[in-house]
C-alpha cells in the first residue's frame, strides 16, 4: 500500500499567502518562501500553491516566487493559477515546479487536459475540481473562477461526471476541492469523498474541512483517499505535520518519513 500524504495547501494572491472561508473573505497569512520552507522541514510530503485570482484575472500565476520556492524546499511541489497552454505549463515546470494543477482552464478547454498529459505525462497533471453540494438539488456541482467571488459560477458539469471526463482526458491525480467545508474546520466531507473515490481511479486528494488530526485518520480509513490536504489548521499551527505523521501512524496508517 502507498502511504498517505499530507499536503499543505497555500493560497497565493498579490503575492503573499491569503487564507479564506468557504472561498470567501481571504486574510493575508504571510509570505511564500518562508512559509513553504517551514512545511517543508515539518515533514509535508508536498506543497499545492494556488495563486487564487490567476484565471479570473485572464492572467498566468507569477513564475519568479515558483523559482524562489525551489530553492529552499527539497519536496515536490505543485502549481495551479491560469494555465491554459503547453507553454505556460513548460515555463512552470521549467521553473522547478514538480507537477501543474488545472482547474477552470480545463472546464473552459477539456482538451487542454489531454495536450499536457501528452506532453509532459500523466504524472505532471492535476486536475482540481471545485465541488459545491447545491441542498436545494441534493447534487455536487463544479463551480469555476472560485478565486473571484463577484465571477464565481456554476458549471454544467455534476462533480463525478466531471471526474470521469477528466480522467478520459489524461488527468494524473484529483484533488477534490468541497466547498462547503472549505475553512470551516469541521470535518471532510466523506459521503463525498467516498463517492468522487468510486468514480476515480487516479490518486485522490481531499481538500476541504480539516480541523483536528482526526479528520485526516477518517479521510485515510472511511473514504481510501490517496492524501489530505488542508491549509488554515497548518497556517494558523493548530496542527504540526511532525505531530500529525506520528498520530496517523499511530493509528496504522502508513505515512511518509
Amino acid at each position: 500500500m502507498l502511504a498517505k500524504r499530507i499536503i499543505p495547501c497555500l493560497d497565493v494572491r498579490d503575492g503573499q499567502v491569503v487564507k479564506g472561508v468557504q472561498f470567501r473573505n481571504h486574510e493575508i497569512i504571510g509570505d511564500i518562501v518562508p512559509l513553504a520552507k517551514r512545511y517543508a522541514e515539518e515533514g509535508a510530503d508536498e506543497l499545492v500553491f494556488y495563486d487564487i485570482t490567476a484565471s479570473s484575472d485572464g492572467r498566468v500565476v507569477d513564475k519568479s516566487w515558483v523559482a524562489r520556492v525551489a530553492e529552499v524546499i527539497d519536496i515536490p511541489f505543485c502549481v495551479a493559477g491560469g494555465i491554459k497552454s503547453a507553454q505556460d505549463a513548460g515555463r512552470i515546470l521549467e521553473f522547478g515546479a514538480d507537477k501543474v494543477s488545472i482547474n477552470s482552464p480545463a472546464l473552459a478547454n477539456p482538451q487542454l487536459i489531454t495536450d499536457l498529459a501528452d506532453r509532459f505525462g500523466v504524472q505532471c497533471i492535476v486536475v482540481g475540481i471545485d465541488s459545491y453540494f447545491d441542498k436545494e438539488t441534493g447534487r455536487y456541482q463544479v463551480y469555476q473562477f472560485t478565486g473571484d467571488e463577484s465571477r464565481t459560477r456554476a458549471t454544467h458539469w455534476q462533480t463525478c461526471d466531471w471526474v470521469q471526463e477528466v480522467q478520459k482526458r489524461g488527468a494524473g491525480e484529483i484533488v477534490l476541492n468541497m466547498m462547503n467545508q472549505d475553512g470551516v474546520r469541521n470535518g471532510y466531507d466523506l459521503e463525498q469523498l467516498n463517492l468522487v473515490r468510486s468514480a476515480c481511479r487516479v490518486p485522490l486528494i481531499a481538500s476541504g474541512g480539516a480541523g483536528a488530526m482526526e479528520h485526516f485518520a477518517q479521510a485515510f480509513t472511511q473514504a481510501n483517499v490517496d492524501g489530505a490536504l488542508a491549509a488554515s489548521v497548518f497556517h494558523k499551527q493548530i496542527i504540526n505535520i511532525g505531530e500529525l505523521k506520528q498520530y496517523l501512524k499511530q493509528q496504522g496508517i502508513e505515512v511518509r518519513r
